[in-house]
This record gives structure tokens, C-alpha cells and sequence, in this order.
């Protein structure tokens, strides 16, 4: 599909349920990665006319938050933490965590968290930023993150622990705080499947 487009694809890494690529039209290049994912997942997949089907941005998201648990990539950080501003709050990301990885509890894996988020400025070169990165205020908001976060962990009900939040008027997934029409949305093994439909 690609190359039909006029790109070239050379395969970087091809493993077993993995494929790193780099994609090259013009001047242009980027890294896509594909990975066969496990079925278990909240949201369902969502179709995409440039690459087949991609999972949704929250387990994406999730799916990320797990990674930097077990890794020390600056680009798990900056991943984390840029859908911590913008997405969803990352202690709603952890609490939902550990739904899809029984063997954490929303706390242990925020300790976790607390051992990453050492980058160093030739980790950041390492990664071509569109944009630069400040290490103090990077720091100083993963330091901020990690503390909202677990003030919320503590406050919510050990009962709802793996699920996502879902609020039916505002019709968004997020990190309750007071709204009334909050309710739990469990993901489960076999995934969220999605219809699809021949146009």
C-alpha cells in the first residue's frame, strides 16, 4: 500500500509479532513501527486509511505507561507525560493499568514510575525533536505528575481498580474529580472487537 504510494519501506527489525520500518518519501522519513498486540484492550481498534487498523490512543497510552514501567526510554517519558497534559491524567492511566497487568496494583506501579524520568540531553538528541525539551521543567513536571497522581490512587474505591473512567455528559474518558455521572469502563481478554463494514 505504501510503496503504491510512492514511498519506500526498508525493514529496519522483523520478529515474530514485530516489524520496525523506516518510510522514506522525498526528503521525508519516519520510523513506523507494527506489532501484533495482545487482545486484551478497553477501546476498540481504530481504522486508519494509512495504516490498516491502530489501537485506540487510550490503550496506546496504557500500553506506554507499561513500557516506561519496565524500560528507561526518554521517549516512554515524554510519551507518558504528554498524554498526562493533554489526554488523560496519569494517575487515571495507572489505576486503568493495572487492569490490563494484574500483577501491579496502581501504587506499586507508580513507584516504579518514581525510578524513571533520568534523561539527559544526549538521550534527547538521540530522539530528533521536533520541538526542544527543557530538562528542568521536564523534570519538574514529572515530579508534579507523579505526585497528583498518587493522591489520586489513594482516593479511589480498591473495588474500581483496572478500569478507565468514563463520563456520559461530558462523553470523554478522564480522571474523576467530582462529576456525577462517572462510571467504570473495564477493558477484558479478548479485546474490544471492531465491526468491520465493506462500503
Amino acid at each position: 500500500m505504501l510503496a503504491g504510494e510512492g514511498y519506500r519501506v526498508d525493514i529496519v527489525l522483523g520478529l515474530p509479532g514485530f516489524f520496525r520500518a523506516i518510510v522514506t518519501r522525498s526528503e521525508e522519513a519516519t520510523k513506523i513501527e507494527w506489532s501484533h498486540e495482545s487482545a486484551w484492550r478497553f477501546l476498540p481498534t481504530i481504522r486508519s486509511d494509512l495504516c490498516g487498523y491502530q489501537l485506540h490512543p487510550l490503550d496506546l497510552a496504557i500500553n506506554r505507561l507499561l513500557a516506561l514501567v519496565g524500560r528507561d526510554e526518554p521517549r516512554d517519558l515524554l510519551d507518558t507525560l504528554h498524554v498526562h497534559q493533554t489526554v488523560l491524567p496519569l494517575g487515571a492511566m495507572c489505576w486503568a493499568a493495572a487492569g490490563k497487568d494484574p500483577g501491579y496494583t496502581p501504587g506499586f506501579l507508580l513507584e516504579m514510575l518514581r525510578r524513571r524520568g533520568k534523561v539527559r540531553p544526549e538521550d534527547l538528541r538521540r530522539l530528533h525533536l521536533v520541538e526542544p525539551v527543557d530538562l528542568h521543567d521536564l523534570k519538574s513536571a514529572w515530579l508534579e505528575a507523579l505526585e497528583q497522581s498518587d493522591a489520586f490512587v489513594r482516593s479511589r474505591p480498591p473495588d474500581d481498580v483496572g478500569c478507565l473512567y468514563y463520563s456520559k455528559s461530558l462523553g470523554k474518558f478522564l480522571q474523576p474529580g467530582g462529576e456525577g455521572d462517572i462510571v467504570p469502563h473495564y477493558g477484558r481478554p479478548g479485546g474490544v472487537l471492531p465491526v468491520i463494514v465493506e462500503d
